[in-house]
């Protein structure tokens, strides 16, 4: 940090949480970075989240145990919070203040950005086109996540939502790009981030990776912090480096929880569920900072993944992340009971921007079709169980029963798979042309009788059971 300053404030008036409120100060603006020291001579910082006249509420990023209200100072450095950015956070860990943690030096560079950031401005946007391959199935081929896009991941606590944002961030690429992924871990235990750093492991190591740990002992205001830290760390790479990046942040509900507190300890009046009012918009400052930029190179990415508490999709946190971002990824208890992973229930799942990451030039021609068949499919299986909860297997269709069984072959042949199991997506396609084999022609109206054809004799069957 720079030498302290040589105008220093020592009315402090009030501590309140995270906050203190600094008297009788002069020129200090929003967003500005602030040096508290105590009377042992500790330094700490802050940022400063309102002023009023001569007041000035500031945030303390380190926390403000052990602090009381005389025998210490408050100095404002004129300039709002930035980081060092460029290459050299490849292969870094750090905290959620970006601050090492592992033995490295210190993170330092030429170039800075400031960590507020904004969003993108959409007069300079290119549309999100062309693929992110994560690896997983269930993904790849149903929910294709496309380059600039925002797509979250919704689970319930239980489910192994940290699993997959782990696996996804170890395997994910995109084909003759320059790819990196930065892992914003939030509010995570000691266990949960020894696991991410040592499945992460491999991709810090080939210097694709930057991850910052938020744990959840660590302050509240540092929590908060993070996701900007990383977006900060990844426009840089992207649009001065030149590369395609992944930023996968986990959990987006302790995120909320911590503006809440902070909320809260302002005084502000609350809203749903006793979260800040402008919740929208806060997330939208975060999620709207992917994307890709005309005439420069790279792109930003977000998967976000969120808990939904007691596993209400209308919880604000969800709710006002769907309508921010362009579709969902949605975990299910039903699933992981069936003993699947990753429990991803594809039809509550949607990618919005499918169209423009998949089909001819970009995966595979029959890939949105394919797509497209294996939804309706499953769709028809959906009303089958149901029947048959009511009426009785009996009560069937020749049909329905086929339904059923293909249901089964999908989270046989597609769906399920390892932990640690990347699939190449041809492979993720041919897996899933053998689930559609199970169904009559008759069934596949929604693909050219042509390609299946084509699929039943490299298969060597005939047409199924049902077929004209």
């Amino acid at each position: 940090m720079n030498a302290w300053p040589p105008v220093e404030y020592t009315a402090i008036r009030e501590l309140h949480g995270p906050l203190i409120v600094v008297g009788g100060v002069e020129g200090v603006g929003y967003d500005e970075v602030a040096e508290i020291r105590l009377p042992g001579g500790e330094r700490r910082h802050g940022v400063v989240l309102e002023v009023d006249r001569d007041l000035a509420v500031v945030q303390v990023l380190e926390g403000t145990d052990g602090m009381s209200r005389s025998g210490g100072g408050v100095a404002f450095t004129g300039t709002p919070m930035r980081i060092p950015v460029g290459e050299q956070w490849l292969g870094r860990a750090a905290n959620g203040r970006g601050e090492p943690i592992d033995g490295g030096p210190p993170i330092t560079g030429e170039r800075s950005a400031a960590v507020a950031g904004a969003p993108m401005n959409p007069v300079h946007r290119e549309p999100p086109a062309d693929p992110v391959v994560t690896g997983v199935s269930a993904i790849d081929a149903l929910t294709t996540l496309v380059r600039g896009q925002k797509l979250p991941v919704f689970a319930v606590a239980g489910l192994p939502h940290l699993e997959l944002a782990g696996q996804i961030a170890s395997q994910a690429d995109t084909a003759g790009h320059r790819f990196s992924v930065v892992f914003a871990g939030l509010g995570l235990t000691h266990a949960d981030a020894a696991y991410v750093r040592t499945t992460l492991a491999g991709r810090a190591r080939a210097g694709e990776l930057v991850m910052l740990v938020n744990l959840a002992d660590d302050p509240v205001i540092e929590r908060i912090l993070t996701p900007r830290i990383a977006l900060t760390i990844a426009e840089d790479l992207a649009f001065s480096g030149g590369r395609e990046v992944l930023v996968v942040m986990t959990d987006m509900t302790s995120y909320a929880e911590a503006l809440r507190e902070v909320s809260a300890a302002r005084g502000e009046m609350p809203a749903r569920r006793a979260y800040p009012g402008y919740l929208y918009s806060d997330l939208a400052s975060l999620y709207e900072r992917c994307g890709r930029l005309r005439d420069r190179p790279g792109s930003v990415t977000v998967l976000p993944v969120l808990t939904m508490p007691a596993g209400d999709i209308t919880h604000p946190v969800p709710d006002l992340t769907g309508y921010i971002t362009e579709g969902q990824i949605v975990l299910s208890a039903d699933a992981q009971g069936r003993g699947l992973y990753p429990p991803v229930e594809p039809l509550a799942s949607l990618s919005r921007l499918m169209r423009h990451g998949a089909g001819p030039g970009r995966t595979r021609a029959d890939h949105l079709p394919v797509a497209a068949q294996l939804t309706a499919a499953l769709a028809r299986a959906a009303q089958g169980r149901e029947l048959a909860e009511l009426v009785g297997a009996a009560g069937l269709t020749d049909a329905d029963r086929r339904h059923l069984g293909f249901a089964e072959a999908v989270e046989r042949e597609l769906l399920g798979q390892r932990p640690d199991e990347r699939r190449e997506l041809d492979d993720t396609l041919e897996r899933a042309w053998r689930a559609l084999l199970v169904l009559a022609d008759a069934d596949l109206t929604m693909l050219p009788a042509a390609l299946v054809a084509e699929h039943r004799q490299r298969a060597g069957d005939g047409p199924a059971a049902g077929a004209p």
